[in-house]
């Protein structure tokens, strides 16, 4: 069991701020999104830190996880936090995200683990899919400022 569903054993579905970890994977002008299964909306592979993990050892941990890709390099893109990061799960958990974005070089073919996620694949920037997890939006509308 992770921290996280540690502390809900204590607090329920109450409010948690979570810090987390975002891979931005990208080929040929496309970016790696999966779904998942829990909301059946894509999103960046991501997740929360563990204790005494790095965020980008959280990065690398979830992109392998949620789509069996290997990262090999690494980029830390931003932070971000604040408005638009807050989120509740289908079951009524709820948490207040600051998430580390990590631009990650990554090996292998994407597949979903069939726990977290139902599929893997790469979406062109102009093509993205309409059903996208709020936070994960929310990361990409920073992206694009920071872009400019």
């Amino acid at each position: 069991m992770g921290y996280v569903l540690d502390l809900r054993q204590q607090v329920g579905a109450e409010p948690l701020i979570v810090v987390g970890a975002a891979a931005i994977v990208q080929r040929q002008q496309a970016l790696l999104l999966v779904k998942r299964t829990d909301n059946h909306a894509w999103g960046l592979p991501a997740g929360s830190k563990e204790l005494n993990e790095s965020t980008l050892t959280t990065a690398k941990r979830e992109l392998h996880e949620e789509t069996g890709l290997v990262a090999q390099s690494a980029n830390l893109l931003t932070v971000v936090s604040g408005s638009g990061m807050q989120y509740q799960y289908p079951n009524g958990d709820q948490i207040d995200s600051v998430t580390v974005v990590y631009a990650l070089t990554a090996t292998g073919e994407p597949s979903g683990d069939e726990d977290e996620t139902s599929d893997a694949k790469f979406f062109d920037w102009e093509a993205m899919p309409a059903n996208l997890t709020p936070i994960t939006q929310r990361i990409l509308n920073v992206l694009a400022i920071e872009k400019r």
